[in-house]
């Protein structure tokens, strides 16, 4: 393996019953890379970053960590890499102060030493001011970005970070996207798994879109959005029931198949080079209906395109977690494991 990679993945899967929710992954990702997967709830983006944090064994294929089996070196892979998954981890019986220094001291600072990394977190993440309050009166927002801190209190050489942003606010948000280019900086590689496809344009130098468990395009995003090519053509109808009879009135206009989100009320289509013609086209097309477009317009590919295109659907809600690994019953056994994701 070269040296320069830090995490490579051969055909790696996991079955729960006659549930494939992995099927036969491969992925190579750089040292100091920011690498995003892609794909809808129940793609198996969470079930491929329990294993390679070594929260979950693998029934087949293998994974490497800067060179160290995920499996027979599992505890050294620990001392590498540190996960924030979906679910907040930290202790909310604790102040989020303490949370923190707790965690430096689990993992071998010194006293002084985990009080400094604390307070160096705490007010990267905006949250200084809130640091002396129990995190069970922290609001959601609030207990994401501790989470998130947390996770980064090691300085790992490897960081997962499973829907990092989910629950915060636009300013909140920005300010973890900093947060990571930062890490980046100092040479930490980061695998991110995101629904927010801004995220990923704007953070990633790879991306890699998972649907039904397995990898289905991988790319720089401008490699990606250059797979559908030209421009697309996207109407928003202002009666949602009219996005089908849209779609069906356009057949033959642009360079594929329409896609619809009934939900929004929008239907977008593949042009080409050809735009204006297709966007004329479809003007005259509707002209003799009696359906109302709230908005037309013609723009360049985007992630949302990429993924509408490459699995059918639009991106989810980041906030609903995959159900791709079923519910356990949490005893100590569940209380240890939500521990370890940052340690």
């Amino acid at each position: 393996m070269a040296a320069a990679t830090a995490i490579q993945v051969r055909d790696l899967r996991k079955h729960y019953g006659p549930l494939e929710a992995v099927r036969g992954i491969d992925l190579q990702v750089a040292i100091g890379e920011v690498f995003a997967l892609l794909g809808p709830n129940g793609a198996g983006k969470t079930t491929t970053i329990r294993m390679l944090a070594t929260l979950l064994r693998p029934d087949a294929g293998s994974a490497r960590i800067l060179g160290h089996d995920v499996v027979r070196e599992a505890d050294t892979v620990r001392g590498l890499v540190s996960l924030t998954g979906q679910l907040a981890s930290v202790d909310e019986d604790l102040t989020g102060r303490e949370n923190l220094i707790l965690i430096g001291r689990l993992l071998g600072l010194k006293r002084q030493a985990a009080k400094a990394r604390a307070t160096e977190l705490l007010e990267a993440f905006g949250i200084a001011d809130a640091s002396g309050r129990l995190v069970k009166n922290y609001s959601g927002g609030m207990r994401r970005r501790l989470d998130v801190a947390a996770s980064l209190v090691g300085k790992p050489d490897v960081l997962f970070l499973d829907e990092p942003t989910t629950g915060l606010d636009p300013r909140s948000r920005i300010d973890v996207w900093d947060f990571i280019r930062e890490m980046q900086d100092e040479g930490t590689t980061l695998l991110l798994t995101t629904q927010y496809l801004e995220e990923a344009d704007q953070l990633a130098d790879r991306i890699a879109v998972i649907d039904v468990g397995s990898v289905i395009a991988e790319g720089t995003s401008d490699e990606l959005k250059d797979r559908i090519g030209g421009e697309v053509l996207e109407l928003h109808v202002v009666d949602r029931d009219d996005a089908n009879q849209v779609a069906q009135l356009l057949q033959g206009v642009g360079t594929g198949e329409a896609n619809v989100d009934t939900d929004q009320g929008a239907v977008r289509l593949p042009v080409g080079s050809d735009g204006p013609a297709a966007l004329l086209d479809t003007v005259r097309r509707l002209d003799d209906t009696k359906i109302e477009l709230a908005d037309i317009a013609l723009h360049r590919p985007t992630l949302d395109d990429v993924f509408l295109s490459l699995t059918g659907r639009v991106a989810e809600d980041a906030s609903e977690p995959e159900q791709a690994e079923p519910e356990k019953k949490r005893g100590r056994r569940g209380r240890r494991e939500k521990q370890k994701e940052h340690v």
